[in-house]
């Protein structure tokens, strides 16, 4: 994975594989990889491409520096990480997260009734990201061009 094209075309197989899968829309994978890794080029910890905090499902985690955003003000705090052995596992716990996660539940069961993708990354990001600009950055990055060719790419790649 050499530049962020190369990373895009790699995660765009593997987003449209577990789309198929769990339902989990390419385009929020890719924009939340994107958003939270500079588009692959800097996961938080090993292959944590989503900024997933260690949870009692993780057995592998780090100590990460990471800026949040609280009662409006920038920090800088030391947090736990979960840990992948892969991009492909970073991208598999992602979408688990978003179709079976407690925390997006409502947002998910939402998205299963009106198929509506900027409300399902509305929804998502406030839970996830304490960024108040971070849906709208999600959802840009969902619509851009590049992404859905990459998509396309991917699926064009299935076998029939």
């Amino acid at each position: 994975m050499e530049d962020r094209e190369q990373r895009l075309k790699e995660v765009a197989r593997i987003a449209v594989a577990l789309e198929a899968q769990t339902g989990c829309p390419a385009q929020l994978l890719i924009a939340q990889w994107a958003l939270e890794s500079e588009w692959g080029a800097k996961p938080a910890g090993n292959n944590n491409f989503f900024g997933i905090k260690k949870s009692a499902r993780h057995k592998l985690c780090c100590t990460v520096t990471t800026r949040e955003v609280v009662n409006g003000k920038a920090i800088v705090q030391e947090l736990q990480f979960a840990d992948y052995d892969s991009l492909e596992d970073s991208c598999r716990d992602y979408a688990w997260l978003i179709t079976n996660g407690a925390p997006y539940h409502a947002a998910w069961q939402q998205y299963l009734n009106d198929r509506d993708l900027h409300a399902l990354i509305a929804s998502v990001a406030r839970v996830y990201a304490t960024d108040p600009n971070y849906a709208r950055v999600a959802a840009a990055i969902a619509g851009q061009e590049d992404v859905a060719q990459s998509i396309a790419d991917a699926r064009q790649e299935i076998p029939a």
